[in-house]
């Protein structure tokens, strides 16, 4: 709900959309009831089917936001989206009851009902009390433990935040679903720390690449190679790294030989350095912040490869959307993306600019890319999962827990 209006999607937006689309889907063949619990600033909602799919035509801007009402206005002056967001779910509703007695909304709940959080948030104590004296069983799905196993890549507090968001979870959720196996074993490694380890299933998630689209990006020149960087930038991901890269290969490369390296994301924290050297306006690199999803996709299938330092991952889309696509990756040597990728991934030291440089250099030099996604799935064989929403739904919607 906090990021309604955006223009464009995270990962876990995404997920939160997939999650919805299924349980709709699912409710308009005949099957469950379908009800989203929203805390709003002040208040705790209950939306029904309809305001559900509502809410999920808003999320995917094919709704506009109604304009923000008298309260919303004061209460986040400083914030005129987040006041329409709040708006809109609070019209949508159909109970609402201040936040701090969410019984009073469960309670109406059948007693079959299953909770599922799937987005990081709304992860309480008191939440997960009221949940479990209404008898109602809960799964959460856990992306990553980042924050807590590298605090270094994240906003100052946010630790802090993510731990107390985890005690609830060991506490209090029946079940957590993991994305990757080797995921798996860094969350509940945190979750352990916490005094209870819930139930846990693996089930990755499914990958569906936008349609390519048009994509207007000024300083890119189509004609000559480009590769692509997809990601916030902050520490974490790595851009300095790229930067270096880019930096040598100037140093070997005439101009119009230079590939160009396109950052598709926004300046995120604690990146002062690379913000420095990108405010300097190194040759051939290029800032591409606020790409909707289908740009993003025309980018990508007319690159050389999608380039992917990031120093810790939950599960990595962009890589496997890179796939879906057809384009080649090259990716940090991280357990995660060896077990997702398999060996459709090209694999490089987080801290290994000489090879950086060395593969991205010979990629110039190759024939050609002749990849399509057909091909690159078929090449995946049986190192890559089938990563489809349908089998991720048939792991986590089973009816034996």
């Amino acid at each position: 709900m906090s990021r309604l209006g955006r223009p464009v999607a995270t990962g876990i937006d995404r997920v939160e959309l997939a999650y919805l689309d299924r349980f709709l889907a699912d409710h308009k063949a005949g099957g469950p009831a379908l009800h989203a619990l929203v805390r709003l600033s002040s208040f705790m909602v209950l939306l029904g089917a309809d305001g559900s799919n509502q809410l999920a035509q808003m999320a995917r801007a094919g709704l506009p936001l109604p304009a923000a009402g008298r309260w919303a206005r004061l209460r986040f002056a400083d914030n005129p989206l987040r006041a329409q967001a709040e708006t809109a779910v609070y019209r949508l509703a159909c109970r609402r009851v201040p936040s701090l007695l969410p019984n009073l909304l469960l309670r109406r709940l059948p007693v079959d009902c299953r909770y599922y959080n799937v987005g990081h948030s709304h992860l309480t104590p008191a939440l997960f009390a009221a949940l479990r004296r209404q008898g109602l069983r809960s799964s959460v799905l856990l992306h990553d433990v980042i924050p807590l196993d590298y605090p270094q890549y994240t906003r100052a507090g946010i630790p802090e935040v993510f731990a107390r968001k985890m005690a609830a979870v060991a506490a209090g959720a029946d079940r957590v679903i993991h994305t990757a196996q080797v995921t798996r074993q860094a969350n509940e490694a945190q979750l352990r720390r916490f005094g209870r380890l819930p139930e846990g299933v693996v089930a990755p998630l499914g990958i569906v690449a936008p349609a390519p689209g048009p994509f207007h990006l000024p300083g890119l020149d189509p004609e000559r190679p480009y590769f692509v960087a997809v990601g916030t930038i902050e520490p974490r991901k790595n851009h300095m790294l790229l930067l270096d890269v880019w930096e040598r290969l100037g140093k070997r490369l005439p101009p119009e030989r230079m590939p160009q390296l396109v950052i598709a994301g926004s300046r995120g924290w604690r990146n002062e350095e690379v913000f420095a050297r990108l405010n300097a306006a190194p040759a051939h690199v290029i800032e591409a912040p606020g790409l909707d999803d289908a740009a993003l996709s025309g980018l990508l299938t007319g690159a050389q490869g999608l380039l992917f330092p990031s120093l810790a991952e939950g599960f990595g889309l962009p890589p496997l959307e890179a796939l879906a696509l057809g384009v080649p990756v090259y990716v940090s040597d991280l357990p995660v993306l060896r077990e997702l990728l398999g060996d459709t991934g090209i694999y490089l030291g987080t801290s290994d600019v000489y090879s950086w440089t060395e593969t991205i250099f010979r990629a110039l030099s190759a024939s050609p890319r002749q990849r399509t996604a057909a091909a690159t799935l078929r090449e995946a064989g049986s190192t890559m999962a089938p990563f489809d929403w349908d089998a991720h739904f048939k792991t986590v919607l089973s009816n034996d827990w």
